[in-house]
């Protein structure tokens, strides 16, 4: 019986914030309509009773850069806190998994589309010098499955290679709409979203990782050959190489704030309400990748102790890290927006309560964390 209570209390709680999401969508719609037939210039101004500047620094921000240091140490603490609350560390193991399910599917589906204007041979070539930059078990593992995927290839555009591509893009979204899961829980969001409107922007996420993955090939494998036959001397083609990996993280960057973005079910927050802890993960991502490439390169024994498996282990490892980072961010873009009384989302200035996004519709209470607001998360 006690089991049933839990199970029924648990699907309440999911009724009634489906609920609450229902009504606070409905009030954004009349409150867009009202805006749009008597715009009111201070829509978005702090409501009655909201904390002052001095409680809640940056209340009144209208983009991060005019939050002040006392406020952003607020949204580290914050973020921080939700992060533990929600569980990040596991759901980002949980993520990492089916991320690492969905690897195999998209090597295919890259292969296959960019193998219809080059050869498969000569991708995997790119691939593989790509995969060079994780740590060397990780690297086997994928030049192993780029083998054998390379081996059944054809160049051709035919209906087995068509149906063969969307089977490939269909698992590797099944990763993405895990993800889509996570972010949603960070934002504190309740998905309402169909199945099929949310399998259409897990393709089309998958698609646009794809299009980022087939950059980064250019960026890594390309460019150096191409740089290498021209002559730049020393100075540029050092000046080339940096550029090169600025580049890259300024892809993955923008990539990220597009998935910060339009992941959550909620209104679209504007562009630099998501940019900040996108790059702010990136420059992390990147650093904490270099150091656990050196580390299992240089120090780690994963061969000794888990045998054939290790490469498996290490990707599993990397892919844990990148997932749990992105949520982080995703963590911190939230509270980001929770600082503010304005109006952080798309569209015309609306009044908090009616603007679709609980983080926009909310300020925190307390402003910096506490046990009991811990217990009550």
């Amino acid at each position: 019986m006690t089991g049933t209570s839990h199970r029924e209390s648990a699907v309440d709680r999911i009724k009634q914030r489906v609920e609450e999401k229902a009504a606070r969508r409905a009030a954004a719609k009349a409150a867009e309509e009202e805006a749009a037939r008597h715009p009111d210039q201070d829509a978005d101004r702090p409501p009655n009773g909201a904390p002052s500047e001095q409680v809640l620094p940056g209340v009144h921000a209208e983009k991060p850069t005019q939050i002040p240091l006392k406020g952003w140490k607020q949204i580290v603490k914050r973020a921080w806190a939700e992060n533990k609350a929600d569980n990040m560390p596991i759901i980002a193991g949980g993520v990492a998994f089916f991320g690492f399910l969905a690897v195999f599917p998209a090597l295919i589906a890259v292969i296959s589309i960019y193998g219809l204007v080059a050869s498969p041979q000569s991708v995997a070539k790119q691939v593989e010098s790509l995969s060079k930059q994780l740590p060397q078990d990780a690297a086997s593992l994928i030049e192993t499955q780029l083998k054998s995927i390379t081996e059944n290839a054809g160049g051709a555009l035919t209906v087995g290679l068509i149906i063969s591509i969307l089977a490939a893009l269909w698992s590797a979204s099944g990763g993405v709409n895990n993800m889509i899961t996570a972010i949603n829980l960070a934002y504190d969001e309740v998905e309402t979203r169909n199945t099929v409107k949310l399998r259409l922007l897990s393709l089309a996420l998958t698609l646009g990782g794809i299009l980022f993955f087939l950059l980064t090939i250019g960026l890594v494998a390309v460019v150096p050959a191409v740089l290498n036959a021209l002559p730049l001397g020393i100075f540029g083609t050092i000046l080339a190489q940096v550029v090169r990996w600025v580049l890259l993280l300024a892809i993955m960057a923008g990539s990220l704030a597009v998935l910060y973005r339009v992941a959550p079910d909620r209104d679209a927050p504007k562009f630099r309400w998501v940019s900040l802890g996108s790059i702010v993960v990136t420059v992390v991502w990147a650093i904490v990748s270099l150091l656990f490439s050196l580390y299992v390169n240089n120090f780690g024994s994963y061969d000794k102790t888990y045998g054939a498996i290790a490469g498996v282990i290490v990707l599993m490892l990397w892919l844990y890290i990148t997932c749990y980072l992105i949520l982080l961010g995703a963590e911190i873009n939230a509270e980001t927006e929770h600082q503010t009384a304005r109006d952080t989302t798309e569209g015309h200035p609306q009044p908090m309560g009616s603007r679709d996004a609980t983080v926009a519709d909310t300020l925190p209470d307390p402003p910096e964390p506490t046990k009991e607001s811990a217990k009550s998360a």
